[in-house]
């Protein structure tokens, strides 16, 4: 399992590839293969077949992984996409942070 920089949940903007400034929020992710689902992004167009009676088949849209490293987190205080890092607090505890302004992340 690899680790991962973003997780579910994390406001993220699109820094590489055909979606490059999107932004949107983590849907899922996948650190098996360090890849990760954004809400609105990487759309695909899909032809499903209707596998059951009375269910419809035809082309739906729906969001495909993109790597991982091609995200950033945004920061909720300076709002720019920003690197993050991790501190460990006095009572041991681990929490990331952005690496331009300093601010701790509530995960």
């Amino acid at each position: 399992m690899k680790k991962m920089h973003v997780k579910r949940g994390d406001e993220v903007q699109v820094i590489a590839g055909k979606d490059k400034g999107a932004k949107g929020k983590i849907v899922t992710a996948f650190p098996e293969t360090g890849k990760v689902t954004v809400e609105g992004v990487n759309m695909v167009s899909k032809h499903q077949k209707a596998r059951r009676q009375g269910e419809e088949s035809g082309i739906i849209h729906m969001e495909a992984p993109i790597d991982a490293s091609n995200v950033m987190r945004i920061c909720s205080r300076c709002g720019k996409a920003a690197r993050t890092g991790v501190q460990i607090l006095e009572d041991g505890s681990k929490v990331r942070y952005c690496k331009k302004c300093k601010e701790t992340f509530n995960d």
